[in-house]
C-alpha cells in the first residue's frame, strides 16, 4: 500500500511561482512512475506531468511544457512540481499519483492516463489570481 500526501498549494498572482510536494510511503517508491494531475471546477481531472524511476525521463502536458518541472528525490520518497509563470487557467486541485508498473519506461511511454495510476493523494488547491 502506498500513501501520498501533497502540500505546497496556495494563492498566487499570475506570473508567480509555486512548488508542490508529494510525500510517499512505501519501500519500493523508487520503482514507481509518479505523476501530477489537476482538476478544475466542473472539469475532468487532467494529466500534467510524469517522471520515471530515476528522474531521467519526464513527460508534460502541452499546456504546462516549459513552465512546470517535475522532479523526485528517491532518498526522501518525495516528488515535486515546480510551477513557474502561473496563469489563472492553472487554477485547480493538484493531485499526486503513483503507478507501480510504469517506473522503468522511457519518457515517451510514461503513463499519462488516470487509469494507469494505482494510488492517489488527496489533492492540494492552487489558485492563480489575475
Amino acid at each position: 500500500q502506498v500513501q501520498l500526501v501533497e502540500s505546497g498549494g496556495g494563492l498566487v498572482q499570475a506570473g508567480g511561482s509555486l512548488r508542490l510536494s508529494c510525500a510517499a510511503s512505501g519501500r519500493t517508491f523508487s520503482n514507481y512512475a509518479m505523476g501530477w494531475f489537476r482538476q478544475a471546477p466542473g472539469k475532468e481531472r487532467e494529466f500534467v506531468a510524469t517522471i520515471n524511476w530515476s528522474g531521467g525521463g519526464t513527460y508534460y502536458a502541452d499546456s504546462v511544457k516549459g513552465r512546470f518541472t517535475i522532479s523526485r528525490d528517491n532518498a526522501k520518497n518525495m516528488v515535486y512540481l515546480q510551477m513557474n509563470s502561473l496563469k489563472p487557467d492553472d487554477t485547480a486541485v493538484y493531485f499526486c499519483a503513483a503507478d507501480q508498473s510504469g517506473g522503468f519506461r522511457i519518457a515517451s511511454r510514461l503513463p499519462t492516463r488516470r487509469d494507469e495510476y494505482d494510488y492517489w493523494g488527496q489533492g492540494t488547491q492552487v489558485t492563480v489570481s489575475s
